[in-house]
């Protein structure tokens, strides 16, 4: 009697187990096993417009259009509030500027040059007898960062540069073409 309850439990159990299988093998034939097309492996191509940084947020967003498409925390200057006035301030310039220029053998990871000094942000310091400074960039971390990568990270650390993540460094790489427009925003 024992035996036969046992059985039947079990009976029961595989039972209640076929509709499961036969809805897998239903699932499974209608599964698209095809690889994906040359196109779907490319990278995502997105028409950015302009880029926006908020220094007093810490954010650097692309924009297509109206519509922020990606958002990267960043690091600033060591000085970070203000605009930068001249060379060694430690400050990151604010203003409308232009993307124009990158370096792959950066010392940074990668880089992208922002066209700091404007004619007038050399006036400004040619006033104060004070050369503006030049070769701002957003770049990656240290090359030699290594394992302290993870430090840097909330930090600002830069002599007046805008550094990111060398992930989020080489999304922006890929996404921002030279000439695009950039807007720091105290």
């Amino acid at each position: 009697m024992r035996l036969s309850r046992y059985l039947i439990t079990c009976l029961l159990g595989a039972l209640s187990l076929l509709p499961l299988t036969a809805g897998a093998a239903d699932l499974l034939a209608r599964a698209d096993m095809r690889m994906p097309t040359p196109d779907a492996l490319k990278p995502e191509r997105l028409d950015i417009s302009q880029v926006l940084v908020r220094k007093s947020e810490r954010r650097l967003y692309l924009l297509a259009g109206e519509d922020v498409v990606r958002s990267y925390r960043i690091s600033l200057g060591d000085n970070p509030q203000g605009h930068k006035l001249y060379e060694g301030d430690e400050r990151t310039p604010e203003g409308d500027y232009v993307l124009d220029w990158r370096n792959p053998h950066s010392d940074f990871h990668k880089s992208i040059h922002i066209s700091y000094p404007s004619p007038r942000d050399r006036e400004l310091a040619e006033a104060w007898g004070l050369d503006p400074g030049g070769n701002i960039m957003i770049h990656g971390l240290p090359n030699d960062a290594g394992d302290l990568a993870f430090a840097y990270v909330g930090l600002d650390w830069t002599d007046g540069c805008i550094a990111v993540t060398n992930e989020a460094m080489d999304e922006i790489w890929q996404l921002v073409p030279n000439g695009t427009p950039i807007r720091i925003l105290p």
